[in-house]
């Protein structure tokens, strides 16, 4: 890794980065932040954060109940992606409470607060709060039993699938225990609560409703995730940490008709076979072994009944790559790839759309935050508890913050009961994934972890 850096002071008395490069051996990534991007410093915890942390342990003790509470209720209320009126509105509540100045409907179901406590640096705390439409069968007695239907018509289980509601549980507690500790630190704090994280669309909606123009421009944003690591611990990257993700639908055309005379028709429940086999060879033949990338067709729906070839079948693909030139590629092979199948058949071009809206930009952590963060975390978890992971293939739209100009810090908050992540490393029952019907965190300590990471968190960067 190669860093060249150069640091003046600012109008609002931060130091700044002029010029920000970094290159990483395999994968090529150039990295230039803007003028005005701060520069972060010590790569230490600052000073005063190692007395506070028995006055932050208090404080999540008193807290806790009524975290577990909120938590329960957040899980057994999901609500989809820019539905999220219920939600928006109790975290809204939470933070009017703790005396943010408060402004909702931000990029749809947004809500920004501001907490000023003197002159100092803008550190921004964000959560998601967007369910998915999974049907919960975890058994819990908190479980989720809501069902609404979605943007089809179609009723649809809902769950916080992704641990969305463990992240509002964990800002909400970190927003309490800063409030409670305002005496030791100056600066302001923005708290925001993104809808539409699991579509790829809350960030970049929130962005163009004047995030950053409308309210103060962060110095810093932080973040967590829920994972599947064992509790108490966290797991983060420095730079490269989570992938661009596209979203595709492809209507493949044909001609119906009778399934006994199948010379009368074109069948595109033949030729989308064709193509989801074909697209196989895109990622295994086309693109260089050392560039990652997933090609996954996670949907296929036509005909209506035994006898009838159908005229049409739909396609629905998620696409991840790491580097932009490795995206291009794939996105135009799968088009080619398609747009071949139909013609090699004689059927009409197949209707290929990739969802902009919902597009993910990989996720860069700034690795002199990411520095600085992590050695207050070791300090405080204990570095045993603090592991440093390669890139991943999921995606996060937390990385359209970084790409505006922000210096931001993500990590993964472990949620799994520690004997379950042994056993499943030793080769017994697979871990249930994020996204899973089965899937939920261990509820203590996961949010005490996460409260405690995200306060020292910014901690670390307001302290006195």
């Amino acid at each position: 890794m190669i860093w060249s850096t150069g640091c003046a002071l600012s109008a609002r008395g931060t130091l700044s980065l002029r010029r920000m490069r970094f290159v990483a051996f395999g994968p090529i990534f150039l990295l230039t932040a803007p003028a005005s991007a701060p520069c972060i410093g010590k790569t230490g915890p600052a000073p005063s954060i190692t007395p506070l942390v028995p006055a932050i342990h208090k404080i999540i003790d008193n807290e806790m109940p009524g975290l577990e509470s909120l938590y329960k209720l957040l899980h057994a209320h999901p609500e989809l992606a820019f539905a999220e009126e219920q939600t928006s509105a109790r975290l809204a509540k939470e933070l009017k409470a703790l005396g943010f100045e408060v402004t909702t409907s931000v990029g749809n179901t947004g809500v920004v607060g501001i907490f000023k406590n003197g002159p100092g640096p803008v550190v921004m705390v964000r959560t998601d709060m967007d369910g998915l439409p999974v049907t919960e069968n975890t058994g819990l007695p908190y479980a989720s039993k809501i069902r609404i239907r979605d943007k089809e018509g179609r009723e649809v289980g809902t769950m916080h699938a992704c641990g969305h509601d463990m992240h509002m549980t964990c800002w909400t507690g970190a927003a309490r225990t800063l409030v409670q500790l305002k005496d030791r630190w100056q600066g302001t704090l923005m708290f925001i609560a993104q809808p539409a994280e699991e579509i790829g669309a809350g960030a970049r909606r929130m962005l163009e409703d004047g995030l950053f123009k409308r309210f103060p421009r962060p110095d810093f944003a932080l973040g967590l995730h829920c994972g599947p690591g064992p509790i108490g611990h966290v797991a983060y990257a420095e730079g490269l940490l989570l992938a661009n993700v596209d979203t595709i639908d492809i209507t493949v055309r044909g001609k119906g008709g009778h399934g006994s005379a199948p010379h009368t028709t074109i069948d595109p429940i033949v030729l989308a076979a064709r193509i989801v086999i074909d697209l196989q060879t895109l990622v295994s033949r086309e693109i260089n072994p050392s560039d990652p990338a997933v090609v996954t067709v996670g949907s296929i729906h036509g005909g209506t009944k035994h006898n009838i070839i159908p005229a049409e079948v739909k396609l629905q693909l998620t696409v991840r790559t790491l580097k932009d030139s490795v995206r291009k590629h794939v996105l135009e092979g799968i088009a080619r790839i398609a747009k071949a199948a139909a013609l090699s058949a004689r059927a009409p071009e197949p209707i290929i759309r990739v969802e902009v809206d919902n597009y993910t930009p990989a996720l860069f952590n700034n690795p002199e935050l990411a520095q600085k963060t992590v050695s207050a975390f070791k300090s405080v978890l204990g570095a045993d508890k603090v592991k440093e992971i390669a890139p991943i293939m999921g995606g996060e739209d937390f990385g359209r913050y970084g790409r505006a100009g922000v210096p931001i810090f993500f990590w993964f908050l472990g949620t799994q009961d520690p004997s379950q992540v042994k056993a499943a490393h030793e080769g017994g029952p697979p871990l249930p994934s994020l996204h899973s019907d089965l899937y939920y965190p261990v509820v203590e300590p996961s949010i005490r972890t996460g409260v405690l990471s995200l306060t020292v968190g910014v901690l670390n960067l307001l302290g006195k």
